[in-house]
C-alpha cells in the first residue's frame, strides 16, 4: 500500500487520473486490451476530470466495468451511476471495446448475474475507487461481507450511508435515497492488478484514518485495501488530516 499527498482535490485527481492513464497504457502495450474499474460521486469528480483529458491512450481496447447502482433508480435520475458515467466519462471519449453499466431497474439477482458472468471474462487490470464517509468500498457498507465470492451482489445502504448521498445534493430527501443497491463485492474489487483510491475532502478523515490506521476489520470496510499488492492512496491535505505523523507525509 502507498500513499500519494495533495494539497487540494484537483492536484489529487490530476495525479490519480495521470497515474490511471499510465496503467491503462502499460496494460494495452503489455496485453492489448485493459479491463477496468470505474467509481463515481463526488470524490472521482477530478480524477476522471484528468483521465478524460490524457492522450495516446487508445479507448478501443479498453473494457470498462463500474462499482455500484441503486436499486430502482431511473437512468434519468441525477444520482444514477448510469447516468453520471455517460456524462462524465463515456460522453467524452472515444467509444470503448465494451462498457458494462449496472442495470438497478431491472430484476436484481438476474442483473448481479449478468455482471457476474461478464466480469469473469474480463480480469480487472486497473480499479479506480474510492471510500464513504462510512469506510465504505463500493457500497459495501459495514459490516461488509468480505467472504462472499460473488462479484456483483445486492446491499443494503446504510444510514450514515445514505445520509452521505443526500448531504452531497444527490437527492432532494433523504427518504429519496434508495435502501438497496447493486454493488461489486469486495473480494471481486480485491481481484483487481492496480488499484487507484481517490480520497479527497474533510468529510473523508475519519474513513482515512480508520482504513489506514486499524486493524482489517470489515467494520472498516476500505481497510481491507491494506492487504492488497498494489494499492495506492491519493489524499489531499483534508482528508489526511487526521492521520498518525508516519503517514501523513509530514
Amino acid at each position: 500500500m502507498k500513499i500519494v499527498h495533495s494539497n487540494d482535490p484537483k492536484e489529487l485527481g490530476r495525479a490519480a487520473g495521470k497515474a490511471a492513464a499510465a496503467l491503462i497504457r502499460e496494460t494495452i502495450a503489455e496485453k492489448g486490451q485493459a479491463n477496468v474499474i470505474l467509481a463515481t460521486g463526488t470524490s472521482q469528480f477530478e480524477t476522471l476530470n484528468q483521465l478524460i483529458q490524457e492522450k495516446n491512450i487508445d479507448w478501443g481496447k479498453v473494457v470498462m466495468f463500474h462499482l455500484d447502482e441503486y436499486i430502482g433508480l431511473p437512468v434519468t435520475a441525477p444520482a444514477s451511476f448510469r447516468k453520471y458515467l455517460k456524462e462524465r466519462f463515456l460522453d467524452k471519449i472515444p467509444p470503448l471495446k465494451a462498457s458494462w453499466l449496472i442495470d438497478g431497474e431491472v430484476d436484481p439477482a438476474t442483473e448481479c448475474k449478468r455482471l457476474s458472468n461478464a466480469i469473469e471474462a474480463y480480469p480487472i487490470d486497473v480499479a479506480l475507487v474510492g471510500i464513504g464517509e462510512n469506510g465504505h468500498l463500493a457500497f459495501n457498507d459495514p459490516p461488509a461481507n468480505f467472504d462472499t465470492d460473488e462479484p456483483y451482489i445486492v446491499v443494503n445502504l446504510e444510514a450514515q450511508c445514505r445520509k452521505q448521498q443526500f448531504a452531497e445534493g444527490w437527492f432532494a430527501t433523504i427518504e429519496d435515497v434508495p435502501a438497496q443497491a447493486i454493488s461489486m463485492s469486495v473480494k471481486q474489487i480485491m481481484k483487481s492488478k492496480h488499484i487507484i483510491c481517490s480520497v479527497p475532502d474533510s468529510r473523508k478523515a475519519i474513513a482515512v484514518k480508520n482504513s489506514l490506521e486499524k486493524p482489517v476489520s470489515n467494520i472498516f470496510p476500505a481497510s481491507i485495501l491494506q492487504l492488497h499488492p498494489d494499492c495506492t492512496f491519493y489524499l489531499d491535505k483534508a482528508s489526511a488530516e487526521l492521520l498518525s505523523p508516519s503517514l501523513a507525509g509530514h
